[in-house]
């Protein structure tokens, strides 16, 4: 989607959660101001567009930004031509919007529930935000909230895809990432055009992030780079687990009906637990790397860990159905699409039937692309 890291939501990945195309299909569930704000924030970015291309033309271009647009545009052209995915205007634009974020997502929870407010609109479906372009706009609704005795969490968000509804452009929020996070957005953000449901974000997200990495795979592949380093990735599907485990240990308590005092006694005990937990972590395997120190030791509450697991929870069920379809991208995106057209409850059944096949699999080695001559050409632009 969109729609997945600064510190906020370590590679949680905050720049995928967005409003999306929200400003298109208003709804009764939210005030005209809220829209109005949406809509000319949408407007804002839309009228800051340039063409990378002619951006490159230019002799008065910064030197140091040259480099990086001319990398997400081979990036671009990679997607289309070696990963089959839309061939459009999206990321072939640069916007620069003169701050650190684009938007800020607002998440909210009950003090005693882990089921997140829903925004729901007409097409895109509901979504567990609301996405806000002002920073004291969203500071101010996350106040209101918790005068209602909800917890929230304020997230910065790099990026969004309006789902081709707009072309999409790359935005200096995104270039304080490396190369490799840049590349991976894109592809990601593509991948949320290629195929999005409605109403089930963790198939998206995992479709996307499937994209994401193995299209990552075929782009150091065609350009030399050796494979990545994977330390880092163990290091955030490790911690992923551990707030995972937390949530779940959470969501044991808040189901007991206990009195109030004594859950929000034990709610506070768990984040205490998780904190321990990701210490030993740290120290014990780590060698003392403190990659997500000022998240754990920033405010904890139940909005802060709604966004894990949406990432990753379908990825292996993904990664077999390439598998299956042997590397194809064009027929690994049929069989995706007829996967989201299935009801909801079967499609879930269909993916955890995938990832009980991709269990008994042994590791693949990295798929090559389909279309090597397409790469070779695009290595040289």
């Amino acid at each position: 989607m969109r729609i997945q890291p600064s510190n906020h939501l370590f590679d949680a990945r905050p720049w995928r959660w967005a409003p999306l195309a929200a400003l298109l299909w208003l709804s009764g569930c939210g005030s005209l101001d809220y829209y109005s704000q949406l809509a000319q924030g949408q407007l804002q970015l839309l009228q800051a567009r340039t063409p990378i291309a002619e951006l490159l033309d230019d002799p008065t271009l910064d030197p140091a930004l040259r480099p990086r647009l001319a990398m997400a545009l081979q990036a671009r052209r990679f997607a289309s031509a070696a990963l089959g995915l839309p061939d459009n205007r999206s990321y072939r634009l640069y916007a620069d919007i003169q701050r650190p974020f684009v938007l800020w997502n607002l998440f909210a929870t009950a003090e005693f529930s882990l089921a997140p407010e829903l925004h729901c609109f007409p097409i895109a479906g509901c979504v567990a935000y609301r996405g806000f372009y002002s920073q004291s706009r969203a500071r101010g609704a996350a106040a209101l909230r918790q005068q209602q005795g909800l917890d929230t969490y304020l997230g910065g968000v790099e990026a969004y895809s309006t789902l081709g509804w707009f072309d999409d452009p790359i935005l200096n929020t995104m270039l304080r990432w490396s190369d490799e996070r840049l590349v991976a957005v894109i592809f990601h953000e593509l991948a949320h055009q290629q195929l999005y449901v409605a109403n089930d974000t963790a198939f998206n997200e995992s479709f996307a992030t499937f994209v994401e990495r193995q299209g990552l795979r075929q782009w150091r592949a065609a350009r030399g780079l050796a494979p990545a380093d994977p330390q880092g990735e163990r290091q955030r599907e490790q911690f992923t687990a551990l707030v995972l485990a937390s949530r779940t240990r959470l969501q044991q308590l808040y189901n007991t009906g206990l009195p109030a005092a004594q859950m929000r006694a034990g709610k506070q005990a768990e984040f205490a637990r998780l904190r321990a937990e990701y210490r030993s972590l740290r120290d014990r395997e780590w060698g003392g790397q403190g990659r997500y120190d000022g998240w754990i030791a920033a405010p904890l509450n139940n909005a802060k860990l709604l966004p894990f697991g949406l990432y990753d929870r379908w990825v292996p069920a993904f990664a077999a159905l390439f598998q299956q379809a042997e590397g194809d991208w064009p027929r690994f995106y049929r069989e995706a699409e007829a996967l989201g057209r299935l009801p909801a409850a079967q499609r879930k059944q269909v993916l955890t039937r995938l990832i009980a096949k991709a269990e008994n699999l042994p590791n693949p080695a990295p798929v090559q692309p389909t279309n090597p001559r397409a790469i070779k050409e695009h290595q040289d632009d």
